[in-house]
């Protein structure tokens, strides 16, 4: 019941809100100014009187769960319905109406709808995407709204843009997701039949199929054979021709299809185009050239024609005789062979030879052996040679030879790379140095000293003398460093004049230099090192070598090296004097010299190298890096696992490295290390730079004395054999 219009009892409206603005009615709508207040509230929010507005989110019932906008909680996910709809045919005699199949996609979180129709073959009408994605609106008069998915359901028909679509099934997400909405889903209905798609699968099932009349499966020859082409070397004689002269080639047979290629080999100078192919990749016919053949008479089908009645038309049949097929014949793989000839278009090319592939396929397949390769060259004439004119005196004869060599001379070139091998390194001098005497009749001279030195850098020779006090000869430089020639040498000849090597200068030679005879006496340590550690090198300096020349002494002087060494050692110790020894080689005219004597000596002597302590030689190491601020060990890691192989590293590989980062270790100290460290020729790397690392693992520090004794020793090397020294002879003679 309303109470009277009177004072006191009409409220107040607006007690208790907050809001009072008005809506604004004027908006843009794609860019174009319009009046958009029939949808907007009154004054404060308030819905005017008989204003209805459409609801701004889902219709879907709302769930439990996190209050997720519809476009994030359905992402991704649409319901898919089977359906189909019947599209009229006029004026068709086969039909008058087609079924056609498809499918919607209802997708759940913007309520679009999409309509595809699959792809049926030689369908002739277009199908796929019927209807795109978007919002489809109801039919009229509710067409200002849109399809949700309420509208769905089973056997139940839908009418898009005018068309009538009628669900059928949907899939079982669908079911699932429409059954949890609280939606009775109806039972699926099936597809009534499309009287002309049954009559095009009846009719494609009585056809037959028109075979071939052989059946070729090139695709396993194909799978078994492809990227296998033999190769053969092939010989074409154009002498006959104009200009023409002998062509040299190479056939390439492709076993993937049976095509050949041929390449020419064009001689450098030879006046000749370079171009890519002699002969294009193709099927290669033995009769060729023939006449050109018509178009449409090389067919792999032969069809005949066969003529109805004029109501039906002509008709066509294939001939199973094959009348009129032309018979090509290619050539396959066994018709090329070593030795036998190719019909290249009128062109004989014989094939001379093949690869190792070719062979082995040949021996494989067809048993064939004899891959004897033809001659077809004229053979080599030999190089005539050079005749040089004598040398004139003018220069030296490397400087007169190299003005015969151009017409503009040039300097005569060094071996710079056997001097940057050989020339000083460090505390490698490279130099070997003997001490000699002069072999004269003169008592003056006989007395005198020398010091024989040869540079392995570039074979020169420099001798000095030794001053004697009281001699009344100056000592000094005897000779200018230079290559000395060999003596008996022609002056003036064409050939370049012989001059001393390294392997010419050993213990016990004779050198003629400059007509002054030097016999060799001795040599210092590092020479003895140096030839004893390239023996491949010096001769008379190799073990193996000077065994073996005792294993070919008659078996007289060896059963007398026996009994002399047996008596010389009473106490049966093994052991005898350096200088019996020696005395017994040189007695028995064994073909030693005295250089070789010494290496046996020096082999089989009984000195020892003091074993270092290798703790002592890390911790005077790391002493050193230390002083050095050397801590670049994390990069010569790196740069060791870089050119590892198998966890290891040769022993010149490991000293380049160091050398590389600049280790400041001394030579003798480093080669020391590395020995200690080595299995054979190779570097335990991982122990050597854990061993030096002092910023990981520091060593106990060290005395100056110690550091001092490591320093000026040298670890590895042999001592020099003296003359009280003793020598192992029964090692000696387990090696003979």
């Amino acid at each position: 019941m309303a109470l009277p219009f009177l004072p006191g009892n009409s409220p107040n409206k607006h007690l208790g809100k907050e809001r009072f603005h008005k809506s604004q009615h004027f908006d843009y709508s794609n860019g174009v100014p319009m009046l958009v207040g029939s949808e907007k509230p009154g004054v404060g929010g308030e819905l005017l009187v008989g204003q209805k507005i459409k609801p701004k989110f889902s219709v879907y019932p709302k769930g439990q769960g996190s209050d997720l906008p519809s476009w994030v909680a359905f992402d991704k996910q649409a319901l898919c319905f089977e359906a189909y709809f019947q599209e009229a045919v006029p004026e068709a005699r086969d039909e008058t109406y087609r079924i056609r199949k498809c499918k919607i996609y209802f997708y759940l979180e913007d309520d679009t709808i999409q309509v595809v129709e699959p792809e049926c073959k030689n369908s002739g009408i277009p199908q796929g995407t019927l209807i795109h994605r978007h919002r489809i609106p109801l039919p009229p008069p509710n067409d200002d709204q849109f399809y949700n998915i309420f509208h769905f359901n089973i056997n139940q028909q839908m009418v898009l843009y005018s068309r009538t679509f009628t669900v059928t099934n949907c899939d079982s997400f669908t079911s699932n997701f429409l059954t949890k909405l609280g939606v009775r889903l109806s039972d699926p209905t099936t597809v009534p039949d499309d009287p002309y798609s049954n009559l095009r699968e009846q009719t494609e099932k009585s056809m037959k199929p028109l075979r071939p009349y052989e059946r070729r499966d090139t695709l396993k020859q194909f799978l078994d054979h492809d990227r296998k082409v033999l190769r053969f070397y092939c010989f074409w004689d154009d002498t006959e021709s104009m200009f023409g002269d002998p062509r040299e080639l190479i056939l390439h047979y492709f076993l993937a299809d049976d095509t050949i290629e041929i390449r020419e080999v064009i001689p450098p100078n030879s006046g000749r185009d370079a171009l890519p192919k002699f002969l294009r990749r193709c099927k290669l016919p033995k009769n060729a050239p023939t006449q050109l053949k018509q178009p449409g008479q090389i067919t792999d089908r032969t069809v005949l024609n066969v003529f109805a009645s004029q109501s039906q038309g002509k008709r066509y049949i294939l001939d199973s005789l094959k009348t009129g097929a032309v018979h090509e014949e290619f050539y396959k793989d066994c018709d090329l062979t070593v030795g036998g000839e190719v019909n290249v278009f009128g062109r004989r090319v014989l094939i001379t030879d093949c690869d190792d592939f070719t062979k082995e396929y040949y021996r494989s397949k067809y048993g064939i052996e004899d891959f004897t390769p033809m001659q077809y060259k004229a053979p080599v004439a030999p190089k005539p040679q050079r005749l040089v004119p004598p040398y004139n005196g003018f220069g030296s004869e490397e400087d007169s030879l190299s003005s015969c060599q151009g017409l503009l001379p040039k300097p005569p070139q060094k071996d710079f790379c056997k001097f940057m091998e050989k020339d000083r390194c460090g505390l490698d001098s490279n130099v070997l140095n003997f001490r000699a005497k002069m072999v004269t009749t003169d008592p003056v001279d006989r007395e005198r000293a020398f010091i024989i030195s040869f540079y392995l850098c570039d074979d020169s020779i420099s001798v000095f003398e030794r001053p004697q006090r009281n001699s009344g000869v100056l000592g000094g430089k005897f000779l200018e460093r230079s290559r000395v020639k060999k003596p008996g040498q022609e002056l003036f000849k064409s050939e370049l004049s012989e001059y001393f090597k390294a392997q010419d200068l050993y213990v016990g030679a004779t050198l003629c230099i400059n007509n002054k005879h030097f016999q060799l006496l001795d040599a210092d340590e590092y020479t003895f090192s140096y030839m004893e550690r390239h023996a491949e090198e010096f001769p008379k300096a190799n073990v193996g070598n000077i065994l073996s020349k005792l294993r070919s002494i008659p078996e007289e002087k060896q059963s007398e090296i026996r009994k002399f060494l047996t008596l010389s050692d009473p106490n049966n110790t093994g052991f005898i004097p350096y200088e019996s020894f020696r005395g017994l080689l040189m007695g028995l005219d064994c073909s030693l010299s005295e250089h070789e004597v010494l290496v046996l000596g020096r082999h089989f002597s009984e000195h020892k190298q003091p074993e270092v302590d290798v703790g002592l030689m890390l911790a005077v190491a790391q002493d050193l890096l230390k002083k050095k601020s050397f801590e670049e060990f994390p990069d010569m890691a790196r740069a060791f696992t870089y050119h590892d192989r198998h966890n290891r590293l040769s022993i010149k590989e490991t000293k380049t490295l160091c050398k590389a980062f600049r280790l400041p270790l001394p030579e003798n100290l480093l080669g020391g290390l590395l020995s200690k460290f080595a299995d054979g020729d190779e570097i335990d790397y991982h122990a050597f730079l854990a061993g030096i690392n002092w910023v990981e693992y520091p060593a106990p520090p060290v005395m100056p004395e110690d550091t001092l004794k490591l320093l000026f020793a040298s670890p590895g090397s042999k001592p020099k054999l003296v003359a009280q020294s003793l020598l192992n002879y029964s090692a000696l003679l387990e090696k003979l």
